[in-house]
């Protein structure tokens, strides 16, 4: 499995993997309680492979900054997205220290460090990027 086809959809918790699509929208399988649903046409859905997140300099894909916690933590969970604001904000900054304090809000951070604990709990160990497609070598 990998990152492209894990999906975020507006307005449901939790994330959700790719199954196949359907004549309404796509089908997609809760990777918390493996439930399959039907995401319509009209919800908002995100591949967590094309999400990013504002830094002082150009923006870092999240598939980055999972790959930066997962190295911080040693591969355990991050802390918890229940936790203040204060301590989500300053574990953040451990881990991405250029990250954008004007544009990056609490609810993103807590966003991100549930994503990442569900995505370990689902036996995600690398957080790679799809690979562009590159002329082969023969």
């Amino acid at each position: 499995m990998e990152l492209k086809e894990i999906l975020a959809i507006s307005g449901q918790p939790g994330l959700y993997k790719y199954v196949a699509q359907s004549t309404r929208g796509v089908i997609v399988e809760s990777l918390l309680d493996g439930r399959r649903m039907n995401a319509s046409a009209q919800s908002r859905v995100s591949a967590l492979s094309e999400i990013s997140m504002f830094t002082e300099g150009d923006d870092i894909p999240l598939a980055d900054v999972f790959t930066r916690i997962y190295e911080h933590t040693g591969g355990k969970e991050a802390i918890s997205p229940k936790s203040s604001p204060e301590e989500l904000k300053a574990a953040f900054a451990e881990v991405l220290p250029e990250y954008d304090r004007e544009r990056v809000h609490v609810s993103d951070i807590k966003k991100c460090f549930a994503w990442y604990n569900t995505l370990l709990q689902a036996g995600f160990t690398e957080f790679k990027l799809p690979a562009e497609d590159q002329p082969s070598e023969e």
